[in-house]
């Protein structure tokens, strides 16, 4: 199959959809800096960033102009899709003022199920086996947005704006709500007030304490594992005491199961095996609550809708042709 991909391609002039919803994020998050400007570490930083993003995106849709191709289309798409490694660790930077919510979490999983499947699942199941393939599910979650990212590309190229704008779009919506939302998860809570608190049922509020502490303990599971060093690697490098409710691993990968089922079937075959042991390694390794996935799972059909909406309403007519 021919991807012609310095091909001329009919395109509407200006943003594409993805960079829009980009620089409005951008925006909002620069509006919440200058409220919190005195009590943050390091807002000039901050507002350098935002400002360089915005220039490099306006930058890339010059330079498009030069060349309207697929190819640059690609990469125009694939750079505000990357950016979202800079975002996500951005939200701690602002829910970290604000008083910590675990608990409230931790007693409302305590009251359901009478204990913490996080503590449970993985100390059930120890195996080298069990924790490579919940590990192995875990850090597909990036495999598979670049996967289903290429699928579209290739395949669907008509759709490829669309698919790119609810993707990035369904993050921003979990980004702003772990602003005001500040939970870290059992991997932060837990160690930060005690494993014999957790044993006893006992979850004090522990206020602005991931102010202070962002240490991240060795994850449970097989440690000699190679999928286990992967994700627990990754996460030392890139994982913030942030992000808990609602679990975005869960929602997105929902979202990315979506999109490949309305792309081919035979593609969203060869990702429900992933899928499936993605979601249940959010529990498996600590990250976040059975709250959390649960939730995750049913906010990804809510946001795949809205956001198709506001593409629809925003976009009615088609980038490429």
């Amino acid at each position: 199959m021919a991807l012609d991909l310095f091909k001329r391609v009919e395109t509407r002039k200006g943003l594409f959809a993805v960079e829009k919803i980009t620089l409005i994020y951008n925006l909002l998050t620069s509006i919440l800096i200058l409220f919190l400007f005195q009590r943050m570490d390091h807002p000039w930083h901050m507002l350098l960033d935002r400002a360089m993003i915005a220039a490099m995106t306006f930058l890339l849709m010059y330079l498009y102009r030069l060349a309207p191709c697929k190819f640059s289309a690609f990469v125009r798409v694939v750079i505000q899709m990357s950016l979202l490694s800079y975002w996500y660790p951005d939200t701690f930077e602002f829910n970290r003022f604000f008083p910590n919510l675990d608990h409230v979490f931790a007693v409302a999983e305590q009251f359901i199920f009478n204990g913490q499947p996080a503590i449970w699942f993985c100390h059930t199941f120890p195996h080298l086996i069990v924790s490579e393939a919940f590990n192995l599910g875990y850090f597909f979650y990036y495999p598979m947005m670049l996967i289903v990212t290429l699928f579209y590309f290739i395949y669907k190229f008509e759709w490829f704006e669309k698919m790119s704008f609810v993707l990035v779009t369904s993050f921003f919506i979990y980004y702003l709500i772990y602003i005001f939302v500040p939970v870290a998860g059992p991997q932060f809570y837990f160690p930060a007030i005690g494993f014999d608190n957790v044993s006893k049922g006992i979850f004090p509020a522990i206020g602005d304490y991931f102010n202070h502490h962002q240490e991240l303990l060795p994850g449970p599971g097989y440690q000699h594992g190679f999928f286990y060093n992967l994700v627990e690697g990754s996460q030392q490098v890139g994982e913030r005491p942030t992000a808990a409710f609602p679990s975005s691993h869960v929602g997105i990968s929902t979202i990315l199961m979506i999109m490949a089922w309305r792309g081919s079937k035979k593609l969203f075959a060869c990702l429900i095996p992933f899928y499936m042991l993605l979601c249940g390694a959010t529990v498996y390794i600590q990250a976040h609550y059975v709250i959390d996935a649960i939730v995750g799972f049913f906010s990804a059909f809510v946001l795949y809708v809205v956001a198709t909406w506001m593409f629809k309403k925003w976009f009615a007519q088609p980038m490429f042709k």
